[in-house]
């Protein structure tokens, strides 16, 4: 006997569906946020630890990027529901299209962040406190856009508190290295968002959002050129305090030299051309990272 031709073209069950939806949600397809947000963490962790850290210190905090950076987006769409169908490249995200529904997505971002929080309890009371930090800029950095020019910054504490709260799980304590590395993570991340946000700036300014792309205006490059000059002077100071040797100096000058590419890339402002200057920024992180394990390794 034939199938019966409406049960086989029916497609996938509702459940593999909508996982495929929170997966899409979660940007689970796109690793590149989960990486920027990585190596910054792994920055503190080797540095704190002057070289390779605890490995179940180094399982929480990297499990953490990814479920920190999965919620992250989540509540970000939940927060852009009424500006995402309207950008084009936003347009087609399950909550803009209304796959999901803005109770699920909240649902998913309190699961995402409770098991976050479950692993930072295995450490102790310094990092457990810091980490209320880390979950108030998470839930808060979408909304900024509405009311600030510079949400990019923001993002830059967000993703970078994963620094301090390196440090504070491995020495018990946030030194002032610590807030300076914290604070080269959040010029860098104010740069490379900016490409982002100059990808989205006709629409942006159709709606009524804001951004430092929008803020700077025709000086863009300008102004990326500063931020990403104090990146490196903020991770110079860093190594000259830190004590750090050949391999480090090496991974900033291979960043610096990448950075170089990357204003080549976008010196035309196309949208094509600012995102992929924004990806790059993969390879600057993973540069630094690179240079500051291989220090430690080959001392």
């Amino acid at each position: 006997m034939s199938s019966d031709p409406i049960t086989a073209s029916a497609g996938p069950p509702r459940w593999r569906q909508k996982l495929a939806l929170y997966w899409q949600l979660v940007r689970g397809d796109r690793p590149i946020g989960w990486l920027l947000l990585l190596w910054p963490t792994w920055w503190g962790l080797w540095l704190a630890a002057e070289g390779v850290p605890p490995l179940w210190t180094l399982v929480v905090f990297s499990a953490g990027v990814w479920l920190t950076r999965s919620a992250g987006c989540v509540i970000n769409d939940y927060a852009d529901r009424w500006l995402d169908p309207h950008v084009e490249r936003t347009k087609d995200r399950p909550l803009a299209t209304g796959a999901v529904r803005g109770r699920e997505a909240l649902m998913v971002f309190a699961a995402l962040m409770l098991i976050a929080f479950a692993l930072v309890l295995t450490l102790n009371r310094l990092t457990v406190l810091l980490s209320f930090v880390g979950i108030a800029l998470a839930a808060s950095y979408p909304y900024l856009k509405r009311y600030t020019y510079l949400p990019q910054v923001y993002l830059g504490l967000a993703f970078g508190w994963g620094i301090p709260m390196a440090f504070a799980a491995i020495r018990g304590e946030v030194p002032a290295i610590a807030w300076l590395l914290y604070a080269a993570n959040i010029l860098w991340a104010t740069a490379y968002d900016t490409w982002y946000a100059m990808v989205d700036r006709e629409d942006d300014l159709r709606m009524g959002s804001k951004s430092t792309a929008i803020l700077f205006g025709e000086l863009d490059l300008i102004a990326q050129g500063v931020l990403y000059a104090l990146f490196l002077i903020a991770l110079v100071l860093v190594g000259q305090r830190a004590g750090l040797g050949l391999y480090w100096w090496l991974g900033v000058a291979l960043a610096a030299g990448l950075v170089v590419y990357e204003f080549w890339i976008a010196r035309n402002r196309a949208r094509g051309a600012c995102f992929r200057a924004f990806l790059h920024n993969h390879w600057v992180g993973s540069s630094v990272f690179a240079g500051l394990a291989l220090d430690f390794a080959l001392r």
